[in-house]
Formats: C-alpha cells, sequence, structure tokens
C-alpha cells in the first residue's frame, strides 16, 4: 500500500496537513497559499459554514472525496491526495469536538478552493481580446462566498466541475474508460484538448470555431443549434486560439493578399500578364493597409523583386465575383488579424482536410451565419466598398483546436496536425 506523504501547515491556529505533492518545485506550495486564504475568509465570514452546518453534509463530502480522487483527469494531481486528506478530516470531525470540526472545515475548503483554481487557469497560448473572457471566479472567498450560499452544496459542486458541456464529455468518458481498464494515468492529450476547452462558456449564446475538426458551431443558451464546415490555417500557419467579441459585419470587403501569396502567384502573374492581370482580377498596390491607403502605380513597382521576394507588396482586392473574401466578412478584435469570412470556392469544403487556409477562416455558408448573428437575412445596404453593419448585440467567439471526441461512448483523437497536444501554441500576443 503507497503511504501518502504530508507536511504539517499551521494556519491561524488551525493544524492542515499539505501532500508533499502539492509543493512547487520553488518551495511555495500552491496549496499552502489555498490554506492561508481559506484561514482568511472564515476569520472574516466566521458564520458562513460549508461542509459542516447543521452537522456534516455527508452528500457533500462525498461528491468532494469523488471529484478529488478524479481530479488527475482534470489535469489536477494532487487531486487523490486531497481526497485522503478531505476523508481523514471528516472521519476525525465525527468525534463532535469542535477543533476537529473546525480543522475539517478548512481542510475540505482548502481541498476545494485548490481544485476550482486549477480547473479555472487560462487556457495557456490562448488570445484573450478582453480579460473578462478569461475563466472568471478562482479568488478563495469568491469561491467559498458561492458554496456557502449554494442551495444544494452536491449540486454545486458537480455543477462547476462539469465546467462547459464539452468539457465534461471528454474528461468523464477518459474517466469511465480508465476506471474500466484499471489505468488511471490520463492521456496527456486528454488534457491538452482540455486546457483548451475550459475557457468555453457553459452557457449563454457563442459561437465557436474548431480547428481540429475544422468546423463551426454556433451555441444558444449554452446549446449547439447549428453548425458548418469551414477552411482552418494550415500546420504552417495555424489558426490561433483567441477569444474575442464580435461586434459588426462587413459587407463588400476588400480582400489583402497575403505576402507568399503575392510572391508566389501575383507577381508572376503580372510579369505575364502585366495590366491586363492586374484590373481583369480588381488588384491594387497600395502603401499600407489603413482604411484609405494610398494608391501605388504597378508601373513604378519591381515585379521581378517582389516575385524574387526580395520586395514586399501589399495588395488590395476590389470587391467583386473573383474577390477571394467573397461578399461578407466576420472581424472581430485580436492582435492576429484573423477574422471569419465567406469565399467563392466551395470546392475545397468537399475535403476531409480542410486545413487549408493562412489561418483566418473561411464558412461554408456566411448568410446563414450572417442571419445567425443579426436576426435576420443578411442584406447589404449598398455597394459601397467595406460596408459594416452593427450586430445587435456583441457575441462572443472562441478560436480552438479539438482533437479528441467521443464516439460511441468511447473517446478517439484526430491527427494533431498543429502538434498543440504535446506542446502549447505560442502566440505572441497570448499570456
Amino acid at each position: 500500500m503507497n503511504k501518502l506523504k504530508f507536511f504539517a501547515v499551521t494556519v491561524s491556529g488551525v493544524a492542515l496537513a499539505v501532500p508533499s505533492g502539492a509543493l512547487a518545485a520553488d518551495g511555495q506550495s500552491a496549496a499552502v497559499t489555498a490554506a492561508t486564504s481559506v484561514a482568511s475568509f472564515y476569520d472574516t465570514w466566521q458564520s458562513h459554514t460549508v461542509w459542516f452546518r447543521n452537522g456534516a453534509n455527508a452528500a457533500a463530502i462525498a461528491q468532494l472525496t469523488a471529484i478529488l480522487q478524479r481530479a488527475p483527469f482534470d489535469g489536477f494531481a494532487a487531486g487523490p491526495q486531497l481526497a485522503a486528506q478531505v476523508q481523514a478530516a471528516a472521519a476525525r470531525a465525527s468525534s463532535g469536538n469542535p477543533a476537529d470540526i473546525e480543522n475539517a472545515e478548512q481542510v475540505l475548503s482548502s481541498a476545494w478552493v485548490q481544485y476550482v483554481q486549477a480547473i479555472k487557469k487560462p487556457t495557456k497560448g490562448m488570445i484573450y481580446a478582453y480579460p473578462v473572457l478569461e475563466p472568471q471566479g478562482d479568488r478563495a472567498d469568491q469561491i467559498l462566498l458561492t458554496a456557502a450560499s449554494a442551495p444544494s452544496l452536491p449540486a454545486y459542486l458537480a455543477g462547476t466541475s462539469d465546467v462547459n458541456a464539452i468539457y465534461k464529455q471528454l474528461r468523464d468518458t477518459a474517466w469511465a474508460q480508465a476506471q474500466a481498464s484499471g489505468n488511471l494515468t490520463p492521456d496527456p492529450r486528454l488534457l491538452a484538448n482540455l486546457d483548451r476547452v475550459r475557457s468555453l462558456p457553459a452557457k449563454g449564446r457563442f459561437l465557436l470555431v474548431d480547428s481540429g475538426s475544422s468546423m463551426l458551431t454556433l451555441y444558444q443558451d449554452g446549446q449547439p443549434i447549428d453548425s458548418m464546415k469551414v477552411i482552418t490555417g494550415t500546420e504552417e500557419l495555424p489558426t490561433p486560439l483567441i477569444a474575442s467579441y464580435m461586434y459588426y459585419i462587413t459587407y463588400n470587403p476588400y480582400w489583402h493578399a497575403p505576402d507568399h501569396l503575392v510572391r508566389k502567384t501575383i507577381a508572376p502573374n503580372f510579369l505575364r500578364g502585366g495590366m491586363n492581370y492586374l484590373k481583369s482580377h480588381g488588384y491594387h498596390v497600395i502603401e499600407d493597409w489603413s482604411e484609405n491607403p494610398t494608391v501605388i502605380d504597378p508601373k513604378s513597382v519591381d515585379w521581378k523583386a517582389a516575385a524574387a521576394g526580395k520586395l514586399h507588396l501589399k495588395i488590395q482586392q476590389d470587391p467583386g465575383p473573383l474577390n477571394s473574401m467573397g461578399i461578407l466578412k466576420f472581424p472581430f478584435p485580436n492582435p492576429e488579424d484573423i477574422y471569419l469570412h465567406d469565399t467563392p470556392d466551395h470546392a475545397k469544403f468537399e475535403k476531409s482536410n480542410r486545413n487549408l487556409s493562412n489561418g483566418c477562416v473561411r464558412v461554408e455558408d456566411a448568410k446563414r451565419l450572417g442571419t445567425w448573428l443579426l436576426g435576420h437575412e443578411p442584406v447589404s445596404p449598398g455597394s459601397t466598398p467595406e460596408l459594416r453593419v452593427q450586430l445587435p448585440r456583441p457575441t462572443p467567439i472562441y478560436l480552438t483546436y479539438i482533437t479528441a471526441q467521443v464516439n460511441g461512448g468511447k473517446l478517439s483523437y484526430l491527427p494533431d496536425i498543429y502538434g498543440w497536444d504535446s506542446k502549447p501554441p505560442q502566440f505572441a500576443s497570448s499570456k
């Protein structure tokens, strides 16, 4: 039998046992920090008993124990040690001794706070355009005040640990398979996926783009109500992890050609077709990406240098049937200049591998998406380029990467084309 090792920690006169596995390498333990915050909470809110109000809440204690035993499948490895600590403290509290009950109250609260803080960590590598989109409610006092006021403590514990529907399905399926097989070591791929989906809302209205399956899903009241295929970034130019808000849509958008297409396609075609090629495609050479850029005379450009990659041109394409943006663009604030857009090329949506873009997201049915966002069919108010129409309300949008799937009650994994199941992405603007 494995014997658990604990360090004795005394906080505000209460002796707490901290599992050795919870100690950080720098000697500063998250468990000690949680215990200190918990002790401070009880000093401030002495009447707010969570676990032993009118006697022990046996159902809640059993629920907490089960959650902690499963916690490695949330990425919280110290969970089983804390579960043993909870059971031992609860057993001592059955003596009725006030000191034992006080100690158990804080031991259980400390364990719960550590767990909640672990599942509310921001997703590694995700760009949060607004701080409010990061997982919220990870302060010890917030956690315990919510628990103390919950109409049903067991239901609150279960609901909090479920995070959101996608998270719950992936984790619970993996946990059930682990229990059936006897292998209680979570797959690192599972933990990487759970880290990426933990930032998704549990309820409300939002838009989800998944580069793992190249699918877009619309959520209303926390439930998926529609989905469509999308084209997402390649292995070399992946679609980033982003959480943001969409405020408006753009009719008749310009298209700004990426540098590699200018080099590989546009410049060589100009050398062969001259000005007729540019005019037939609605291309203009511009000075910058501003709202009203200065147009540069194409005849003054060294197109051979552009084709060789020695000169980097900015090419803008007018709205029209050949425009790579189609008729609608769906922008949202983010530092990587990623957006959703229509496309005139629908053949690629029939491919099984749709990781084919330069990072931005092409949508299969722009009018259907526009209808959901606006509440009515999107009809352009005019022919002017870049016409913006505000949405009735800001809509949260999440770009993520899910390679774990549940089919027939079994967990399986898609190919990890971005390599993010083994190493989180690194974007200049992410935390």
